[in-house]
C-alpha cells in the first residue's frame, strides 16, 4: 500500500516538473526569439513613419534609391533609383536607411 502511494505522488511531481520545464521553454523561446523580432518591426515601423523626402533607403526587393515624394494618402513613395528613374512603392516596403547600410559595409 505505501508503495502504492509513493508511486502516485512521485507520477504527480513528475507531471508538476514537466510542466515548469514546458513553462522555461517557452520563457526561453520568448526571449530569444519573439521578443528580439518585436524589437525589430518596432524599428522598422518608426522608420517609415520618419521617412523624408531625400532620404536614401532600401525596398523590401533590395533596391536603393531615394525618397523623392511621400504620399501618405494611399501610403506610397515614390523612389529614384536612377537618374530620371522613378518607381512608387508601398511606404511598408521600404526596409531601411540605405546610407546607414552603407557605412557598416
Amino acid at each position: 500500500m505505501n508503495t502504492m502511494l509513493l508511486a502516485a505522488q512521485a507520477a504527480q511531481g513528475g507531471g508538476m516538473g514537466m510542466i515548469i520545464m514546458m513553462v522555461a521553454i517557452l520563457v526561453i523561446f520568448w526571449l530569444f526569439m519573439v521578443r528580439p523580432q518585436q524589437k525589430k518591426q518596432k524599428e522598422i515601423r518608426k522608420f517609415q513613419n520618419s521617412l523624408q523626402e531625400g532620404s536614401k533607403v532600401i525596398t523590401g526587393g533590395g533596391i536603393y534609391g531615394t525618397v523623392k515624394r511621400i504620399n501618405m494618402e494611399d501610403e506610397s513613395v515614390d523612389v529614384e533609383i536612377a537618374k530620371g528613374v522613378v518607381i512608387t512603392v508601398n511606404r511598408s516596403y521600404v526596409f531601411a536607411n540605405a546610407s546607414s547600410q552603407m557605412h557598416n559595409a
